[in-house]
């Protein structure tokens, strides 16, 4: 018989020993990070040198390189393999809320209704059209969801009809790389030409002869827009004629008809810079004209008018630009005239121009405005909206001849409608609003604010913020904060029916209108960029921190998220401030700054200049290493972090957040989560079909709510 106290000290050991094995099964399960192999690579500019240990990872054609990209994939999938079943849930819950089979509103171009439709379990649209009435007989344009089959990408662009209706260009790309070959339909047989136009931007626009089409090439290593070509119906592509050459490697260069149909028109574009050459539509043959030789730091565009160009411009130092208009012979700015001039607190942002009014869409406050004048003089008022956190914009407004103008709105609780307004009688039509399925939605659940958070130097920062009304302002609350800030670009409050997913979780969601865009104005943008740069970062950094102080959340709750130039003030604000945030997601980042810019080679690099400083030039190479968030990486603790990538992308190179991402890992001194995600069918837009991009999202929101706990 066994004594007692052996018997507890069998059960003591036996004990030990399934604990034992309990922590060394745990030990082999533990999932272990990809580790990039350090290879150092001196980079040196201005007596300046930089060790860039990752500089390999640079090069698509590597083996090595794409399996470093597949070990990092399935780190992620390893590591979020519990949140799988979310994830599809998370997709299947947005997907439900779309309507299917749906239709965009029919607009009326030159006789006949173009109308987009989507149909039940199809990712892609089909375009067709109707003539002279919306009675008449379908006529399918083009069935995407048939000429996308057997393409993991494929995205249809561009479609563009002669006068005479009878042919349409249109491009396509299937490698998401930006990269388009043109091609041309006939409407009448249904033929498509065996002639192919390779590597272009895949809009092209047609003489009034039907015969002529105009078309933007690219640069094969940089994708830079800099030749604009002239092709004949019928004729090899290789023959085609060269009718204009963007020398300067800042500018790019694109080409369309006006309005009127009266003029071709080439533009060319630097950030800070613009120049236009016409030609006669019914004359395509024929030389373009200069309208007004580029000057550096003035901007214009122009519309056409009877026998009048009106132009809206900085010219005289209207930083918010004005309105001019000269008539069709003396197009040169000394014989520009004003027509509304320069305001310090409103942004000319457009003009839309029928034949009786004029429409122009104003910024104030950052507010978007639309006034409606009528040519002769005896109208000018504004259409009227009732609340801060809006978006509203004029859209397809194709007729000349007409008092009816269709514009969009929509805001952070109200889904987005598609309006038509009588500008004579002054009466509306809402001639759709998106649907959102389930019936759960109701706009009255959620409560829409604008705050005003204090900069560092005293300047107000607006936010949209959105939220399920009831909440407590305890520190609890689960707050996303989305920014952008780059290129004078305003991300308006918007509708999302997706962003329901996180609002009715329990989260917060908050745009923060930092200055690097045009929320504000022109001069928002301008303190923003260049020399000025920093201001965008610091901007979110204080409007996180008021959202904390006044009690919407805190630290533990906080989320960031940006994409882009978006994904570039992510990487700024975690090197700042990494403490602030419990999680950050940044898509497609821009967060190698020095070494891009100073690689001319690189899409996109030259024409940045503008925007970012030339790191050629000692004072900007110094500030940008100073923010660049790839240089800037410490030996410190950042936050959980997501980051995502297209291996295709033209814009952001893939290198950039995988050599961000391996630089974190060799420094981080935190156990929070780091994850790379790359798709390696995809460029910057993500992936193609309306439904596929919905995983993208439901990756993201599987990311933020496993953070918070939220497991349903």
């Amino acid at each position: 018989m066994i004594q007692k106290s052996a018997f507890f000290s069998i059960a003591s050991l036996i004990f030990a020993v399934s604990i034992y094995a309990q922590e060394t099964s745990k030990k082999t399960m533990e999932i272990t990070p990809p580790k990039a192999e350090k290879i150092a690579k001196e980079l040196m500019a201005h007596d300046d040198i930089r060790i860039d240990n990752y500089y390999w990872l640079n090069n698509p054609e590597d083996e090595k390189v794409i399996n470093y990209l597949k070990e990092e994939n399935e780190y992620y999938e390893s590591m979020t393999a519990h949140t799988k079943k979310f994830k599809e849930d998370l997709f299947e819950e947005m997907k439900a809320r779309i309507k299917e089979d749906d239709e965009s509103v029919p607009y009326k171009l030159n006789g006949y209704y173009y109308i987009t439709r989507y149909v039940t379990g199809k990712d892609y649209p089909i375009y067709t059209r109707k003539k002279g009435s919306l009675d008449a007989e379908e006529e399918i344009l083009f069935d995407v969801n048939e000429m996308a089959k057997g393409h993991s990408y494929y995205n249809l662009t561009g479609l563009n009809v002669s006068e005479d209706n009878t042919l349409i260009s249109f491009g396509v790309d299937t490698l998401s790389r930006r990269k388009y070959d043109i091609f041309i339909k006939n409407l009448k047989t249904g033929e498509i030409y065996p002639e192919r136009i390779p590597l272009t931007t895949g809009s092209a626009t047609w003489g009034s002869d039907n015969k002529t089409l105009f078309y933007t090439r690219k640069d094969e290593k940089t994708l830079r827009a800099d030749r604009i070509y002239r092709h004949t119906l019928g004729t090899d592509p290789i023959a085609d004629e060269l009718v204009f050459t963007e020398d300067d490697d800042t500018f790019n260069t694109y080409v369309y008809k006006t309005k009127s149909k009266k003029f071709i028109v080439i533009g060319s574009y630097s950030t800070l810079t613009s120049e236009f050459r016409v030609l006669r539509a019914d004359r395509p043959t024929e030389d373009f004209k200069i309208f007004q030789p580029r000057e550096r730091g003035l901007e214009y565009s122009i519309s056409h008018y009877g026998n009048n160009w009106y132009v809206l411009t900085n010219k005289d130092k209207a930083l918010n630009f004005k309105l001019m208009k000269t008539s069709e012979d003396k197009t040169s700015k000394e014989n520009w005239e004003d027509m509304i001039p320069h305001r310090d607190d409103v942004l000319l942002e457009d003009i839309d121009i029928f034949k009786d009014y004029l429409v122009v869409s104003e910024r104030n406050n950052g507010l978007t405005k639309l006034r409606i004048k009528k040519w002769n003089g005896k109208e000018d008022y504004y259409l009227p909206f009732d609340n801060e956190t809006y978006t509203a914009f004029t859209t397809q407004n194709p007729e000349f001849d007409t008092k009816i103008l269709r514009y969009g709105y929509n805001s952070l609780n109200t889904p987005a409608s598609i309006i038509d307004f009588n500008m004579e009688t002054k009466e509306k039509t809402v001639l759709k609003e998106t649907e959102v399925l389930g019936g759960k939605f109701d706009k009255d659940n959620y409560e829409t604010e604008r705050l005003w958070a204090t900069a560092a130097d005293g300047t107000k920062i607006p936010m949209s913020v959105i939220y399920r009304k009831g909440i407590k302002k305890d520190g609890k609350n689960p707050t996303l904060v989305y920014g952008y800030g780059s290129y004078g670009a305003t991300i308006d409050p918007y509708f999302s029916s997706v962003r329901l997913s996180l609002l009715d979780r329990g989260f917060i969601f908050a745009i923060a209108h930092v200055r690097g865009g045009e929320y504000m104005g022109r001069k928002w943008y301008e303190d923003g960029k260049l020399l000025k740069k920093k201001n965008t970062f610091t901007d979110f950094i204080d409007a996180s921190k008021y959202l904390v102080e006044q009690g919407y959340t805190s630290p533990e709750h906080l989320y960031a998220s940006g994409g882009s130039a978006g994904g570039l003030l992510m990487g700024a604000v975690i090197n700042m401030a990494p403490h602030l945030y419990n999680g950050v997601i940044a898509s497609v980042p821009f967060v190698d700054v020095v070494t891009t810019m100073l690689d001319d080679s690189i899409p996109l690099t030259t024409g940045e200049y503008d925007e970012w400083g030339n790191p050629n030039e000692v004072e900007y190479y110094n500030y940008m290493k100073s923010y660049s968030p790839y240089d800037n990486v410490e030996a410190k603790a950042y936050p959980n972090m997501l980051v995502t990538t297209g291996l295709h992308d033209s814009q952001v190179q893939y290198w950039e957040p995988a050599k961000w991402v391996a630089k974190l890992r060799d420094l981080k001194t935190d156990n929070n989560t780091l994850l790379l995600q790359t798709n390696m069918d995809a460029g910057h837009g993500g992936a193609s079909g309306r439904f596929e991009a919905l995983k993208e999202v439901a990756m993201d929101y599987a990311f933020l709510l496993d953070l918070e706990g939220i497991k349903e």
